[in-house]
């Protein structure tokens, strides 16, 4: 399946060179399952060539899919494996009311989702206020995806409960990547970079993650840490 959309498909898959720290998970990508270009394993396919070990599909998910998105990746797991990526089955609950949250997170972990990400009050779309501060206070979201101009209160409480904030490649979304490092970085939160992938030329190869981090205001050292994060042993962590 080929397609245009940003850079091309095959500079995107271009093998990372040694002296590049190599992209070893996104916690964030679409498929055709809702609004993505490529087909669940077409993504894992690339993500592999492009060094990645860890990749979560986190498709939009309310309450009327997302029982239904969780049951069809957890099939996928055997063929990802097959290209050594290791699938975290996910959702990204989108567009649901804040009271909602903590119940639906709650819903996905039990039906099989190892990443919940919540998307956050992004200045480019009307999310509904208090959406970052309801996700960050529930022990059961992994990710706040583009949380916008989060204040320091709700990151605050995104590092109490271990919630990870991100810092997107997405166009738009990543107008208040530096905002979220600052905020992010005062309150002692984990940080994940991601590139919200919803076709071939949006995904990142290693020089490109890291300019995300570093364009976003991290230094190396804080980018190396970020970009390289043992995912396994933080979920571990927050269990």
């Amino acid at each position: 399946m080929e397609r245009e959309q940003g850079e091309t498909p095959e500079k995107s898959c271009r093998p990372t060179r040694a002296r590049e720290v190599i992209p070893v998970y996104d916690l964030h990508t679409h498929t055709t399952m809702t609004d993505g270009e490529m087909l669940p394993i077409e993504l894992i396919r690339r993500m592999a060539v492009l060094g990645y070990k860890t990749v979560a599909i986190t498709d939009h998910a309310d309450s009327t899919n997302l029982c239904e998105l969780l049951a069809s990746l957890q099939r996928l797991i055997p063929a990802a494996r097959e290209y050594g990526v290791t699938l975290l089955p996910g959702v990204e609950l989108t567009h649901v009311p804040p009271s909602q949250i903590p119940g639906l997170a709650r819903e996905a972990k039990e039906h099989g989702a190892r990443i919940v990400v919540v998307h956050g009050e992004t200045a480019m779309e009307p999310v509904a206020p208090g959406t970052n501060s309801a996700a960050c206070g529930c022990d059961d979201v992994d990710v706040l995806a583009h949380p916008g101009l989060i204040t320091p209160e709700d990151a605050s409480r995104a590092s109490e409960h271990q919630v990870a904030l991100e810092i997107t490649s997405r166009g738009g979304h990543n107008r208040t990547n530096g905002h979220v490092v600052r905020v992010a970085l005062a309150a002692g939160c984990q940080m994940v970079i991601d590139s919200d992938a919803h076709g071939p030329g949006d995904l990142l190869d290693a020089r490109a993650k890291n300019l995300v981090g570093r364009g976003a205001g991290l230094d190396q050292e804080q980018c190396g840490r970020v970009v390289s994060l043992n995912i396994q042993e933080w979920l571990l962590r927050r269990k």
